[in-house]
């Protein structure tokens, strides 16, 4: 006598559950990620990051943060690899840590160092390839429209329609983007790493940035704009 046979999705876990767990892995990340660039600007003396040399890239420190970033990249890559069964959903989930992650590693830092005080500090973002700098409040929206993306991706059903159109729009905001971030910094290339290092930037392009939101958030405004459709058909 046989028992009854198992379902093919017995044992797997609810897309609200994955949903929940890469939400909390990416808030647990954030405070681990403060915590660290807390102890590095504390180390340097860089608590306000605006200022001539933000982080002083003295002996291995400088090698080390790098690959720091780089494994904060990798690890929020893994994270949706292992919660996502599909190429899409993987990017889903990746892009929901990457955005939750960002978005309380502010929180935190505010909450144990007291900075940022207000959303339109500046900040220096990222160091690969070159320094990223802007305002709070710009990476922050990024990381909005990434959780919005990312929670529609991960619900919607394997058999949904993604529009290339779209995504050509969204990458292209990505670039513009970046433009945005390190123009200061590409100025300065022809000085060299000293000349880089010494970049402060005075102004922060917000029509551009505003544009480069909008065209990264098509994929999402297109996958709403589906949905709704579907609903009311």
């Amino acid at each position: 006598m046989t028992g009854p046979a198992l379902s093919p999705s017995k044992g797997h876990l609810s897309k609200r559950t994955r949903w929940a767990i890469v939400v909390a892995f990416a808030i647990a990340m954030a405070w681990v990620e403060a915590a660290s660039v807390f102890y590095i600007r504390a180390i340097v003396n860089r608590i306000e990051p605006y200022q001539a040399d933000p982080l002083p890239l003295h002996g291995a420190l400088g090698t080390v943060e790098l690959w720091r970033e780089a494994a904060t990249l990798v690890m929020i890559a893994m994270v949706g690899l292992l919660a996502g069964r599909t190429w899409r959903r993987r990017l889903g989930y990746a892009a929901l840590a990457f955005g939750v992650w960002d978005i309380f590693y502010y929180v935190f830092l505010r909450l144990i160092s007291g900075w940022p005080r207000t959303l339109l500090d500046w900040d220096i973002l990222f160091l690969l390839p070159l320094p990223w700098w802007g305002p709070v409040l710009a990476p922050v929206s990024i990381a909005l429209v990434m959780i919005l993306w990312g929670t529609l991706a991960t619900g919607s059903r394997d058999d949904a329609a993604d529009s290339r159109w779209a995504w050509g729009l969204g990458w292209a905001g990505v670039v513009l983007a970046l433009a945005v971030f390190m123009i200061d910094s590409w100025r300065a290339l022809p000085g060299g790493r000293e000349a880089i290092l010494r970049v402060l930037p005075v102004t922060f392009n917000w029509p551009l940035f505003w544009v480069a939101l909008l065209l990264m958030a098509s994929p999402a405004l297109h996958r709403v704009g589906t949905s709704y459709s579907a609903r009311t058909r």
